[in-house]
């Protein structure tokens, strides 16, 4: 029984049924414009697909707009549209660039105007006007991204350090209306949270901020300390949103996949916020508790787990949750836990994430590596790659968190 071919079927599957192309269209198919000039800006992992579900929606509508995903993710020409392709999860010259470009066409828009604003994870990097200096941006987002902050922290923080974020491209826009169109990737999809909140209310203080940089003993700058002082805006009334798609989606197509192919599925949280290793072991003991089962069974965790960087490796969150599991469930029976990131990229490298089973603590010890080693450097990428327990994708064109999954085949 291969396993890894029903985790790569599941994958597929899933994946395909949270593209945010058919929801797009039905948000914009409702959707009652003014007279005025359409501006669209496509902004995340995802925006490529939502710009081009829009244009064939809006057709000869759409007046002009820019598109800014991460580098690998643009699929080509969208005509009308300009593409940029920029860093992620550390904002790079193209992304100052790509904003600026949104800044200048999006600047003296009339009441009649309209801005369609498509929105998905990764904005926070690939989105940004930075009221600091370039250098502060990169260094403060890098301590946050070694030190195991959430995505909310991050975010909290990023705000703060931006003149388009928590609200304040908004009001750049005004008066034109703003119509957002949203594809989660945090838990809960919080409006102001997600890619750093450009066009919503700002529900975070400055406290916060300062509390989330004690917490984790970081050291900044004297520009950024003055710029975490600074409240974003509390008054925005030119936006309408609408949230099209989130982890819970993802769920429930990896809960119609699992059933397709015989499992018996049990989804038990869309709302996973852990460290990842923590995560693999918390997978890992539900395999051990289940494994006296008759029939074949699926369970299925989604969320977002954190990294906290103690080496030099290379990996992502997903291949950390595998590969703290792969020890525990070493020898049973046709059982493999997997988990990917819907996006198709999980940390600095080419894998969506990562498949261990029964067999591949015992591959690993033969390659002479140890999973407490290879954990300890966050070098999970080569374990796997050498246990062939990678999963690789490529841009998927969509971005709703990640997906964890316990199979157990009988």
């Amino acid at each position: 029984m291969n396993l890894k071919n029903d985790a790569i079927s599941i994958i597929n599957k899933a994946i395909a049924a949270v593209q945010p192309d058919t929801a797009v269209e039905k948000a914009l198919f409702r959707k009652e414009f003014n007279n005025g000039r359409i501006v669209t800006i496509a902004v995340g992992k995802a925006s490529w697909n939502m710009a081009n579900a829009a244009k064939k929606i809006l057709v000869n509508k759409m007046d002009s707009g820019i598109v800014i995903t991460k580098y690998g993710h643009s699929k080509g020409e969208i005509d009308g549209l300009t593409i940029y392709e920029a860093g992620h999860p550390i904002p790079d010259e193209n992304s100052f660039r790509a904003t600026e470009h949104v800044l200048e066409m999006t600047a003296d828009l009339s009441s009649d105007d309209t801005v369609l604003f498509l929105l998905s994870g990764g904005g926070s990097a690939l989105f940004e006007s930075p009221i600091v200096p370039d250098n502060d941006i990169e260094d403060i987002t890098t301590k946050l991204l070694s030190s195991g902050a959430d995505i909310i922290e991050m975010n909290t923080i990023r705000k703060r350090l931006s003149s388009v974020k928590g609200g304040k491209f908004a009001l750049h826009c005004f008066p034109a209306e703003v119509f957002t169109i949203i594809l989660s990737d945090i838990i809960g999809s919080p409006l102001d949270m997600i890619a750093s909140g450009p066009t919503v209310i700002d529900r975070s203080t400055a406290y916060e901020a300062e509390h989330i940089i004690n917490k984790y003993k970081l050291k900044v700058t004297t520009a950024v300390k003055k710029a975490l002082q600074i409240e974003t805006p509390k008054l925005i009334n030119n936006v309408e949103t609408v949230v099209i798609g989130s982890v819970t989606e993802l769920c429930y197509a990896s809960e119609e996949a699992v059933k397709e192919i015989g499992y018996h599925p049990i989804i038990l949280t869309d709302s996973l916020n852990c460290e990842a290793r923590e995560a693999g072991k918390f997978l890992s003991a539900i395999a051990r508790y289940h494994q006296k089962t008759e029939k074949s069974l699926a369970f299925i965790v989604g969320g977002e787990t954190v990294v906290r960087l103690t080496g030099h490796g290379k990996g992502g969150r997903n291949q950390e949750i595998v590969l703290a599991a792969a020890e525990e469930i070493r020898g049973l029976q046709d059982t493999a836990i997997f988990s990917v990131g819907s996006d198709g990229t999980d940390g600095p490298t080419d894998a969506a994430g990562g498949y261990v089973d029964g067999c591949t603590a015992g591959i690993l010890d033969q390659f002479g590596i140890s999973i407490y080693d290879t954990l300890a450097d966050n070098n999970a990428y080569y374990a796997l790659q050498k246990a062939e327990g990678l999963i690789i994708t490529g841009a998927t064109g969509t971005n709703v968190n990640d997906v964890s999954v316990v199979l157990i085949k009988r």
